[in-house]
C-alpha cells in the first residue's frame, strides 16, 4: 500500500448544507458502493479512505462541529474549527491547510465530503502520478471525462499559494494562474467529480449505487 510520511488528508466538512436541508456530511453512505470502506456516512467513508493513504487525516468544521466532533474522533481523524465558515469554503481550505503546516506535513491530499470517497484504484493512481512528478509539478488533479475534480494532491509550493491568496479568492481561480504548475491525472472513477448538493442529487447517486448485502 502506498503511503506517504509527509502527506496529510484533508475533508473540508464546514458548509451549512442549505441546499440539503441536513449536514451533507452525515448523509448515510453505503459501503458495499466502494469496495474496501465501511463508512456509514460520507465523513465517516472519507475519513475511512484517506486514513489508508495518509499519515493523518484532518475534518475542518464549521457550526456543525458538535454533531461531527463524534464521527471525526471515532474513525480516527483529527479536527479544526473554521471560525468563520460564512466566508466561504475556500477560507476553510486555507484553514485546513494551515494546521497540516503546523502539524509538520508539507504535502495534503485535499478533498471535499459532498460526495462518496473514490475507489482505493484512484487513491493508488493518484499517488502514483504525485510520487513521479517533476519538480515544476506541484499539484495533481483528477480527471474524469474532461472534468475535474477531488481529491487534489498538493505540494508545499501550492499549499504556500493558497496561504498566501486573500480570503476572498478560490481555489479554482489560484489553479488556473498557476496552471503551467499542475498535472492531470486521468482516471476511471466518476466519483471524483460527483457533487451532491440536493436531495435530488442525493437519490441519484443511491440509485446508481450497487444494492447492499443482506
Amino acid at each position: 500500500m502506498s503511503r506517504s510520511p509527509s502527506l496529510c488528508g484533508v475533508i473540508l466538512a464546514a458548509g451549512e448544507s442549505s441546499r440539503m436541508g441536513r449536514d451533507k456530511a452525515l448523509l448515510p453512505w453505503p459501503a458495499s458502493s466502494v469496495p474496501g470502506f465501511s463508512g456509514k456516512t460520507f465523513l465517516s467513508a472519507a475519513i475511512q479512505s484517506l486514513n489508508a493513504y495518509n499519515d493523518m487525516v484532518i475534518v475542518v468544521v464549521g457550526k456543525n462541529e458538535t454533531t461531527l466532533t463524534p464521527v471525526i474522533y471515532a474513525t480516527g481523524a483529527s479536527l479544526v474549527r473554521n471560525s468563520a465558515p460564512e466566508q466561504g469554503q475556500f477560507s476553510s481550505l486555507q484553514v485546513g491547510l494551515r494546521e497540516v503546516l503546523n502539524r509538520g506535513r508539507d504535502a495534503a491530499m485535499v478533498t471535499l465530503v459532498d460526495r462518496p470517497p473514490v475507489n482505493p484504484a484512484t487513491l493508488e493512481s493518484l499517488l502514483s502520478a504525485f510520487a513521479a512528478a517533476a519538480d515544476h509539478t506541484w499539484a495533481i488533479v483528477p480527471e474524469y471525462q474532461g472534468k475535474h475534480g477531488h481529491p487534489i494532491l498538493i505540494r508545499r509550493e501550492m499549499i504556500e499559494v493558497f496561504l498566501r491568496a486573500p480570503g476572498t479568492a478560490s481555489a479554482r481561480d489560484l489553479q488556473h494562474q498557476y496552471q503551467t504548475h499542475l498535472e492531470y491525472a486521468s482516471v476511471d472513477d466518476p466519483f471524483v467529480t460527483w457533487n451532491v448538493d440536493t436531495p435530488q442529487d442525493y437519490e441519484s447517486l443511491l440509485r446508481q449505487s450497487p444494492p447492499q448485502p443482506k
